[in-house]
C-alpha cells in the first residue's frame, strides 16, 4: 500500500465517522433545531472529507477535480443552507412538522 492510498483511506474513514456521527446525532435531539445543528458536521467536515479522500485515492486528473469541487461545493452550500432553514424556521414559528399532528418529538 502506498502512502497516498493510506491517506485516501484515513481520509474517508474520518468522513464516514463524522457521517455516522451526525445521523446518530439526528436519531437522538428532540427539536427541529437541535436536528438542524446536527446536520452542520455532515455538511462541513463528513461528504467535504469523503470527497477528498476520493480524489486523493483517483489521482491527478478529472475525477480528482470533479470529486474536490463537489466537496468544495458542499462545504459551502452546507451552512449556507442550515442558516437560510433555521432562519425559515424562526420566521414560520418554528415548530416540528408533527407537532401541528400532535404527535411527540421523535
Amino acid at each position: 500500500m502506498s502512502a497516498t492510498h493510506v491517506l485516501a483511506l484515513v481520509l474517508l474513514w474520518c468522513g464516514a465517522a463524522a457521517l455516522l456521527l451526525a445521523a446518530m446525532a439526528l436519531a437522538v435531539l428532540p427539536t427541529a433545531y437541535g436536528r438542524l445543528h446536527a446536520l452542520a458536521p455532515a455538511t462541513s467536515l463528513g461528504v467535504p472529507l469523503v470527497c477528498l479522500g476520493l480524489a486523493v485515492d483517483a489521482g491527478a486528473g478529472r475525477a480528482a477535480v470533479k470529486l474536490l469541487f463537489v466537496g468544495a461545493l458542499t462545504a459551502v452550500s452546507g451552512p449556507v443552507l442550515t442558516v437560510v432553514i433555521g432562519r425559515t424556521m424562526i420566521r414560520t414559528g418554528g415548530q416540528d412538522a408533527g407537532a401541528e399532528r400532535g404527535e411527540p418529538p421523535v
